[in-house]
């Protein structure tokens, strides 16, 4: 699915396309909607990169088993494991 974002929205924010995607996924990172490794591919970072943006934020990092699981089947999926 896509999501189209109106020009407006994004002037409005004064970000770039790039620095609002950015915002959405620590958003969803910060809501507990997405694991820490989704969130740091999503946002093409390895792992050490995105908990250093997160840790620039002062977001905790919220990991648990149910996180763990995800990564494992996102990796899977990815065919990185």
């Amino acid at each position: 699915m896509s999501v189209v974002i109106p020009d407006r929205v994004l002037q409005a924010s004064g970000l770039s396309e790039e620095e609002f995607l950015q915002e959405v996924v620590l958003m969803l990172f910060q809501m507990k909607k997405i694991s820490i490794g989704t969130a740091s591919n999503l946002l093409e970072m390895n792992l050490i990169q995105f908990q250093h943006l997160i840790d620039s934020r002062n977001i905790c990092v919220h990991y648990d088993i149910d996180d763990l699981r995800d990564d494992v089947a996102t990796l899977q999926r990815l065919g990185r494991l």
